[in-house]
């Protein structure tokens, strides 16, 4: 028959359209801003720097390879290495970020910072509401404004963090292991060379 096709679609609509009164799991209006729909763990809306630590200064975990910057496509991220190394949140001298910002006026979420990160520096925040009545110099996000703990990490995205929290511990193990073990292989040559010296 002609336009069974779309008597059958119309059908389909006008079901949802009055289920939608009647049902209360497809009541699909949220009254914003009283009433909030958790956002998906799997959300992504502007990138944040994660911290390890009380001190988000010591325990930035970002050491300036400016790799973000470089493979950022609307060369959102701005990036100045700092000339000298300190002690990063485990102790081991690192350069960090003088400066770091994102103008989140240009920033397109594209994720492709977080993916290149080889130190799981950089991640995707969940929140939305950032408007501002300054154009310009609010929506550029200095390293302190954008520093994060990762805490709050696992809150917004805890299956991802957890992974990542473990894959970190597992290559802090190896590396405690090999300076374990070199530490070991020092000492014993220089006994054995003490012994051949005496």
């Amino acid at each position: 028959m002609l336009g069974e096709g779309i008597a059958k679609g119309l059908a389909e609509t006008a079901k949802n359209f009055f289920g939608s009164y009647v049902s209360a799991e497809r009541m699909t209006t949220v009254e914003y801003p009283e009433q909030r729909i958790a956002p998906f763990e799997a959300a992504r809306v502007f990138p944040f720097l994660v911290y390890d630590g009380a001190d988000w200064e010591a325990g930035l975990r970002c050491v300036a390879c400016q790799i973000c910057e470089k493979e950022c496509p609307p060369k959102c991220i701005f990036i100045v290495k700092s000339t000298e190394k300190k002690p990063d949140f485990v102790g081991k001298p690192q350069f960090y970020p003088a400066r770091f910002d994102i103008d989140i006026s240009v920033c397109m979420s594209c994720q492709i910072c977080v993916e290149v990160c080889p130190f799981e520096a950089i991640k995707m925040n969940t929140e939305f509401e950032l408007a501002t009545v300054d154009r310009f110099g609010g929506l550029l996000l200095d390293r302190k404004q954008l520093a994060k703990s990762n805490e709050y990490y696992r809150q917004i995205h805890p299956t991802e963090a957890a992974a990542v929290d473990a894959r970190l511990a597992t290559e802090k193990a190896k590396a405690d292991a090999k300076a374990k073990a070199a530490a070991e292989a020092a000492a014993a040559k220089a006994a054995a060379v003490a012994g051949e010296g005496a």
